[in-house]
Protein backbone atom coordinates (compact mmCIF):
# COMPACT_ATOMS: atom_id res chain seq x y z
CA UNK A 1 0.00 0.00 0.00
CA UNK A 2 1.45 3.72 -1.18
CA UNK A 3 1.42 6.66 1.46
CA UNK A 4 -1.19 9.32 0.26
CA UNK A 5 0.36 12.40 -0.52
CA UNK A 6 -2.08 14.30 1.65
CA UNK A 7 -3.94 12.86 4.70
CA UNK A 8 -7.39 14.25 5.79
CA UNK A 9 -8.70 15.64 9.09
CA UNK A 10 -10.40 12.17 10.01
CA UNK A 11 -7.36 10.47 8.82
CA UNK A 12 -5.42 12.60 11.46
CA UNK A 13 -7.56 11.96 14.01
CA UNK A 14 -7.28 8.03 13.68
CA UNK A 15 -3.68 8.28 13.57
CA UNK A 16 -3.81 10.47 16.68
CA UNK A 17 -6.59 9.02 18.18
CA UNK A 18 -7.89 12.54 19.13
CA UNK A 19 -10.96 14.63 18.06
CA UNK A 20 -11.70 16.55 15.36
CA UNK A 21 -12.16 19.72 17.47
CA UNK A 22 -8.08 18.86 18.98
CA UNK A 23 -6.97 18.56 15.49
CA UNK A 24 -8.57 21.98 14.49
CA UNK A 25 -7.13 23.23 17.30
CA UNK A 26 -3.43 22.48 16.07
CA UNK A 27 -4.13 23.39 12.83
CA UNK A 28 -5.24 26.73 13.88
CA UNK A 29 -2.15 27.08 16.40
CA UNK A 30 0.13 26.00 13.70
CA UNK A 31 1.53 23.08 15.05
CA UNK A 32 0.30 20.94 12.64
CA UNK A 33 0.70 22.63 9.19
CA UNK A 34 -1.79 22.29 6.92
CA UNK A 35 -2.96 23.29 3.23
CA UNK A 36 -6.46 23.78 1.83
CA UNK A 37 -7.70 22.00 -1.30
CA UNK A 38 -10.92 23.50 -2.56
CA UNK A 39 -12.79 23.60 1.25
CA UNK A 40 -11.13 21.12 2.73
CA UNK A 41 -8.09 20.73 4.87
CA UNK A 42 -5.16 18.68 4.15
CA UNK A 43 -1.73 17.53 5.57
CA UNK A 44 1.25 16.33 4.02
CA UNK A 45 1.98 12.99 6.14
CA UNK A 46 5.45 14.19 6.84
CA UNK A 47 4.28 17.23 8.69
CA UNK A 48 1.94 14.51 11.28
CA UNK A 49 5.34 12.62 11.68
CA UNK A 50 7.23 15.88 12.35
CA UNK A 51 4.34 16.85 14.87
CA UNK A 52 4.62 13.32 16.40
CA UNK A 53 8.60 13.14 16.58
CA UNK A 54 8.20 16.70 18.43
CA UNK A 55 5.78 15.41 21.04
CA UNK A 56 8.51 12.41 21.24
CA UNK A 57 10.92 15.07 22.13
CA UNK A 58 8.77 17.02 23.98
CA UNK A 59 7.69 13.83 26.76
Amino acid sequence: MTTPEALTVSEVQAALRLGKTKVYELIRSRELPSFTVGRSRRIDPADLHAYIRKQKKEN
